[in-house]
């Protein structure tokens, strides 16, 4: 409305000065003759003018003393431009009078009479523009009192962030705009300064009409929201009015605007628009919501465009707005270091920052500093102002959580060290063992549903991001709120002690009593632990992992723990446990990670309600006694077991809940009956397991099995088989299902079934691999009537070769009828000592690479060409990266036939990126003319006489990097000067 009068009043004075500035003869004449007339007419409308400009003036002191309505800056400017009109008028209505005598002079009159007539239309329009509607005009953007962000790197990026989401060219694409973080991170500040900035008018290419501020809160109470949006538009609404009339009206004013800006604070559960009266932003273009918000979940739910989150500080930046806040003292040379420690405690949190800085300002005693830093280390808010200002708002988000456990889950995370990255797994595993996942669904089914709930706590900036992937970690200050309700809960089951990675030496007994629920030592240098009689009959979780020092165990301290679901003594040097672990009735997970010196465990027959065994990386050389009666075992881990090399037949398939085995890298190989000694476990064995899902062996040979002994195979979700003694590899994208093939003779195995069940193979350092191929082709070709056959490879994605002095050739004429892997996606050739080109293996399996993505060749030295182009391969429509490296004989990429040649579409339409490293001979990529419209990484490395790429001006839109030696790069041929130059933005030189 303000843009709207100040506009009528600008652009009609401007017009009409226009008008009496370059008027044409026939007007100044037409003056002149009405002249009196006109002066006439001035004194009545200065007259009127002044009876408005005392009414609206008395009008709005009133409103100012009221302290209700302040004037606004519209109307204070037009009183202030009318006192300044009406001295111009008297002025020019006195210099009429002293020279009347004179008026008889004709251009006198004439000077007189413009000045008259243009004081006349500028009064009229003075007055039409006083005619306000009753109340205030608003200003388009209203200041808001609020610290600046100038000199904060990462909130000034944020705010910069948000100005172009709002300055963005299609004022459709981002209409709702969520701003989230946790609590205290700075989220309302930012978005003052964002309101503030866009009071500048240069702030925007199309300026709001309006942005109106709405403070929302955790008790959502919708009047009291629409009476701020109320006054911000002048409108009038009652607090006896029902939210739906005034709705009714809120929408009206709000759809009277040109392009508006809502900016709802604080929002913590979906509010609904239509409710609150403000319209759609979908239905009024322009037109744009700002919500802030510490779940992302609530933004998602106001269905927002685009979610900004909200960083801490980093050091830096957590100092400067430190020392501003604690003044001076932190310069003084005995404080100085105090100050900074308490500082980076705040770990980058403003509200942290803010309340100690204050409460540690003028503060000159070391000592005060000392117990501060103290009291911060300790999770305990008696510092203060933290308690209020700090921990009861991020409780607030605890509080929100709802759902089954929660909170307990979250609490639970407080048992990890400071700045500590979880591993989701291992988390999951302590969440189902303590009862706080249902543990009627299978193990992986209950890991969905751990991260189900990280992501409500992450939506929720009560977790975050670990830094590795599969992790997640807690902020420091959230952690220390956590720890404080867990130590302020009347709840015995909320009752922690946490002692997690503070460097203790030793535990005192003193702390552990009855009433603790879950205990933590974890990530220390504990090396003795009380051996003495104590009573923590209460506790559930007992965390000692990383405690390297120590290696051994007392009798009386497991005495302790007898209601244990979960124990954890991973990555310390104990040899054994004592018998009291027997003991533990309740124990569903015992977790034992890294513990290299441990030989050997007590028979753990009793322990009937474990679920998860960790013994990965330990030392024993078979499995405890008594393992057979552990019945309800989910989860057994013997990874890196290298020492173990006694399984006795009948434990396994007594273990009828086990859903995962995971026995990488063990020493322990698998074999079927016939090759494994008496009394030792077979791999038939492993198919009694009902439930297993998850299964990672070593195998001493190709298993020779039959369609009745595939079923369970087919079952598991995931597996890897790792074949002969030296069977090893490295992961891929696709090892879901991986099978690992070393040091064999392949022509007399079948592995039909093995294609069959796998999504990626490994045949390394095998021979035989050309009777296996041809074996395969005639198998399909035996079966090519038989439909399910036809399709048996279909699940292989991953291939890798290597390591081989076989022959690829196919003989005999004897090729695959049909592509035998039409789903693979990766194609791995390393060390093939006679391999002349990729279309060797495509003969006999009938490849046509319709889904290839990935092609890698290394060490191939008797390879000419990676491929044929034009018999069996028309085109690689999928493929992204090619890279090759040491085939000393490689001189063209691609082999053309010549039915082919006068084609220039390109082979690889979409390849992306090209590796090509140690090619002493490759002078060809492709035909002359193509080119790769795709490619967006090339990198080449001595190879000296390749002196044409397939790129043109076209690719300067795509290409991102270009990297080779700048002798290489300039001995290049271009098609164009304009191709070189536009391209040599992107090289960087090796």
């Amino acid at each position: 409305m303000e843009v709207q009068v100040l506009t009528s009043i600008l652009g009609a004075v401007v017009s009409e000065t226009g008008r009496l500035v370059c008027g044409c003869i026939s007007s100044n004449i037409k003056n002149t003759v009405r002249w009196k007339s006109n002066l006439r007419s001035l004194e009545k409308e200065r007259k009127k003018l002044m009876d408005l400009w005392s009414d609206i003036k008395s009008r709005s002191e009133s409103d100012d003393r009221d302290g209700t309505s302040p004037t606004n800056k519209v109307i204070k400017e037009w009183l202030t431009e009318v006192e300044e009109f009406l001295v111009l008028v008297e002025s020019c209505q006195a210099k009429v009078t002293a020279n009347e005598n004179k008026l008889c002079r004709f251009s006198l009159r004439i000077r007189f009479s413009r000045k008259v007539s243009k004081l006349l239309g500028k009064l009229e329009q003075l007055v039409k523009a006083g005619n306000f509607p009753d109340g205030p005009v608003n200003e388009p953007v209203e200041y808001i009192p609020g610290p600046l962000v100038e000199d904060q790197t990462t909130a000034s990026r944020t705010l910069d962030e948000l100005m172009k989401i709002l300055d963005d060219d299609d004022d459709d694409k981002f209409r709702r705009i969520g701003v989230w973080g946790m609590g205290g991170v700075g989220k309302t500040t930012l978005v003052k300064n964002l309101n503030n900035k866009l009071r500048s008018n240069t702030s925007l290419k199309r300026p709001f009409s309006v942005v109106v501020w709405a403070t929302v809160s955790k008790e959502l109470d919708m009047k009291r929201v629409q009476m701020q949006i109320a006054e911000r538009l002048n409108v009038e609404v009652k607090m006896e009015e029902s939210i739906e009339r005034a709705a009714g009206r809120l929408y009206q004013r709000l759809k009277e605007e040109e392009r508006f800006l809502i900016i709802l604070d604080d929002v913590w559960e979906k509010i609904d628009l239509d409710c609150l009266g403000v319209p759609q932003p979908e239905l009024q273009k322009g037109s744009k919501i700002i919500l802030t918000s510490r779940f992302l979940e609530v933004c998602k739910a106001m269905m927002t465009d685009v979610e900004v989150k909200v960083s801490i500080l980093n050091g830096e930046e957590a100092w400067k707005l430190f020392s501003r806040n604690a003044g001076e003292v932190v310069s003084l040379e005995h404080i100085r270091p105090f100050a900074e420690a308490v500082a980076r405690e705040c770990c980058g949190l403003p509200l942290a920052i803010i309340t100690m800085g204050a409460a540690m300002r003028g503060k000159t005693m070391v000592k005060l500093w000392k117990h501060a830093l103290n009291e911060l280390r300790r999770s305990a808010p008696c510092v203060g102002g933290i308690k209020n200002q700090v921990y009861n708002p991020l409780k607030w988000s605890y509080d929100s959580l709802q759902g089954n456990n929660i909170k307990a889950c979250f609490l639970y995370c407080c048992l990890f060290p400071e700045d500590f990255s979880i591993e989701v797994s291992e988390l999951v595993r302590c969440w189902l063992a303590e009862g706080l996942i249902d543990e009627k669904h299978d193990f992986e089914n209950s890991v969905d549903n751990g991260i189900a709930v990280i992501e409500i706590l992450k939506d929720s900036c009560l977790l975050e991001d670990g830094d590795y992937e599969g992790t997640v970690k807690m902020h420091d200050v959230v952690r220390d709120v956590a720890i404080w309700i867990v130590s302020s809960s009347p709840e015995d089951e909320f009752n922690f002690i946490v002692r997690s990675g503070i460097g203790l030496s030793e535990i005192s007994e003193d702390e552990l009593s009855d009433s603790i629920g879950r205990v933590s030592f974890m990530n220390n240098k504990i090396n003795t632990l009380p051996d003495c009689e104590m009573q923590c009959h209460k506790a559930s979780t007992l965390l000692l992992q990383g405690n390297l020092p120590l290696e051994k165990v007392p009798e009386s301290f497991l005495q302790a723990f007898q209601a244990l679901r979960v124990l954890n003594i991973s990555g310390s040097r104990i040899q054994s446990l004592p018998p009291s672990l027997l003991q533990l009735g309740e124990l569903r997970a015992l977790l034992l990670r890294d513990c290299f010196f441990l030989e050997e465990l007590p028979p753990l027959g009793v322990l009937r309600r474990l679920q998860m065994l960790d013994l990965r990386a330990t030392r024993i050389r078979e499995l405890p006694k008594g393992m057979e009666n552990l019945i309800n075992l989910r989860q057994v881990n013997l990874s890196r077991t290298h020492y173990l090399k006694r399984i006795q037949v009948g434990i396994v398939s007594k273990w009828a809940c086990l859903e995962v085995l995971d026995m990488t890298l063990s020493s322990y190989h698998w074999g079927t009956k016939g090759e494994v000694e008496d009394e030792q476990t077979t791999f038939e064995e492993l198919g009694c397991l009902k439930q297993l899902f998850s299964l990672s062996i070593r195998l001493k040979s190709i298993p020779c099995l039959g369609s009745e002994d595939l079923t369970w195979i087919g079952r598991l979700r995931r597996f890897q088989f790792f074949i002969g003694s030296t069977a090893n590899s490295l992961p891929t994208r696709h090892d879901k299902r991986r099978v690992t093939v070393s040091g064999l003779d392949l022509s007399g195995e079948w592995i039909v079934w093995l294609l069959m069940n796998a999504s990626s193979l490994v045949l390394n350092g095998c021979w035989g691999l050309n009777e296996m191929l041809q074996d395969l082709a005639i198998y399909s070709a035996d079966n090519y009537s038989d439909i399910n056959s036809v399709s048996s490879f279909t699940g292989l994605k991953s291939l890798t070769i290597s390591s081989s002095n076989s022959y690829l050739r196919p003989g005999g004429g004897c090729a695959a009828p049909y592509d035998l892997l039409p789903n693979l996606e990766e194609l791995r050739l390393h060390g093939l000592t006679y391999l002349a080109n990729i279309s060797e293996l495509v003969g006999h399996l009938g490849l046509q690479f319709s889904k290839l993505k990935l092609i890698e060749v290394f060490r191939c030295p008797q390879m000419k060409c990676l491929l044929f182009y034009g018999n069996f391969i028309l085109s690689l429509p999928n493929l992204e990266a090619i890279k090759i490296s040491f085939c000393e004989k490689l001189d063209e990429l691609f082999n053309y036939t010549s039915n082919q040649t006068s084609v220039v579409e390109p082979v690889a339409p979409n390849l992306r990126t090209l590796e090509l490293k140690n090619l002493p001979k490759l002078r060809s990529l492709c035909r002359p003319k193509e080119s790769w419209p795709s490619l967006e990484q090339l990198y080449v490395v001595k190879c000296n006489l390749l002196s044409n790429l397939p790129l043109n001006i076209q690719n300067a839109n795509t290409i991102k990097e270009i990297k080779g030696e700048s002798q290489w790069w300039s001995g290049l041929k271009w098609d164009s000067h304009n191709t070189e130059t536009a391209l040599k933005l992107f090289f960087k030189p090796v």
